[in-house]
């Protein structure tokens, strides 16, 4: 729409100043004719004055000539002008201007006529004759032709002054029509603009919402995860612990019934050792569950222990560092930061192939960073999106208020970084 109604503006404004330059350009050759159509009448008038004068050395019909050849140029610049005039009224659709133009033409013939009357008068013999006819009918015709003429200019110079009104208001009228049509495409993209600025508002507040239920959504699974496996830990370590344990204690009694030599003794000894094991894995798994030492210890007590069981369990060394101020940790921020530990190292036994891996916790100004670096394997940008368990330490980050980055360090491998916001204390816990 922009595009047609621009080159339909284009085209008028062009037509309209081809028509401008060809009417002005008619009118300024018009109006040239025309001073030469008077020009040549003024001759005729000094000629006609200074045959009056009788003293002159010429008879009156000398002057022919001379009269011959202004009549030559008259008929060919009254030729030139009616060609023109003609062209103009076209264009203009005048009608008062052919009117003239015929006028002209008749009483120029009647001048003709009457100057043949005169010369034949002057050949005759009668040059008094001849001269009153000069004083009573040509003079009077040639005032009247220069009239004529002269009215003619007026009539061209106000027809310019109208050709130049009439485009003057053409081009007020298009500067209008641009103005409305460029009102009109403001108006239209200020609601448009509106509109969409509503719409993206309304969708960015969905999306707010939408984020808002994910999040509350996700922490209510994290929290129903760590319930169920909080139950799992502890009927774990009460249930089968205690049978365990109950087991163990029945099996040393047995043992210390029988003789020292006993076979059967041997093989008591040998299950009680069993179950022991067994107490000591189900203990383990309670605890790697659920870690009961981080509510009783802190955090750093609970990182402490888990190393030393993720070392023994896997054959991995970790070097731990612990640097900055001491913070107090709530429960849920001490079991969060927990899990993102406990899958980055797990990360670390299943995908890396390292056999060292670096943990340090620093805090300072109010947040706790904590890192963990390998030079193994390492992993692409696409499985760091994709995967499951990064995808849940992104999540316990961003309950916390916090992020988790994963890098690439220039040995190689994998770096993650925890940085959550904490409360500044004097205690760990």
């Amino acid at each position: 729409m922009v595009v047609a109604y621009s080159w339909y503006i284009s085209g008028q404004i062009s037509g309209l100043r081809r028509l401008q330059t060809d009417l002005t350009d008619r009118n300024r050759r018009e109006s040239l004719q025309l001073l030469r159509i008077q020009n040549d009448l003024n001759q005729l008038g000094l000629a006609m004055r200074d045959m009056l004068d009788t003293s002159g050395p010429y008879p009156l019909h000398a002057w022919s000539a001379q009269f011959d050849r202004i009549r030559a140029d008259l008929d060919d610049a009254l030729a030139v002008q009616r060609d023109i005039a003609a062209a103009a009224r076209r264009a203009l659709s005048d009608g008062g201007s052919a009117e003239q133009a015929d006028y002209l033409a008749s009483s120029l013939a009647q001048f003709w006529d009457a100057v043949s009357r005169m010369f034949a008068l002057a050949r005759g013999g009668s040059e008094e004759e001849a001269r009153a006819q000069i004083r009573l009918s040509l003079q009077a015709r040639q005032a009247s032709l220069s009239t004529a003429v002269a009215r003619l200019l007026v009539q061209n110079n106000e027809t310019e002054a109208a050709v130049a009104q009439q485009v003057q208001e053409i081009y007020s009228r298009v500067q209008r029509q641009v103005y409305w049509f460029l009102a009109a495409i403001l108006v239209a993209i200020a609601a448009t603009s509106l509109y969409l600025i509503r719409s993206n508002r309304r969708l960015f507040a969905e999306l707010a919402t939408l984020s808002n239920e994910r999040r509350e959504i996700a922490q209510k699974l994290m929290a129903t995860r760590e319930a169920t496996l909080r139950e799992i830990a502890r009927e774990l370590h009460d249930e089968f612990g205690q049978l365990l344990t109950a087991m163990g204690l029945m099996l040393n009694r047995a043992t210390r019934q029988l003789p020292e030599n006993s076979p059967v003794r041997q093989e008591l000894r040998e299950v009680s050792d069993i179950a022991q094991s067994a107490l000591d894995n189900v203990r383990g798994l309670s605890q790697t569950l659920h870690p009961s030492i981080l509510e009783e210890l802190g955090l750093e007590s609970t990182i402490n222990w888990y190393l030393s069981t993720f070392e023994k369990q896997f054959g991995i060394e970790v070097s731990y560092e612990r640097h900055g101020d001491p913070v107090a940790l709530d429960a849920q921020t001490g079991i969060h930061v927990y899990r993102v530990l406990q899958e980055a190292l797990g990360n670390v036994a299943r995908h890396s192939g390292a056999k060292r891996a670096s943990v340090r916790l620093h805090a300072s100004g109010g947040t706790l960073a904590l890192e963990v670096e390998d030079h193994g394997a390492g992993f692409t940008t696409e499985s760091s999106r994709r995967g499951l368990g990064l995808v849940a330490m992104r999540e316990r980050a961003e309950l916390l208020g916090g992020a988790v980055e994963f890098a690439r360090p220039p040995q190689g491998g994998t770096l993650v970084k925890l940085i959550v916001p904490v409360a500044r204390t004097t205690t760990v816990v």
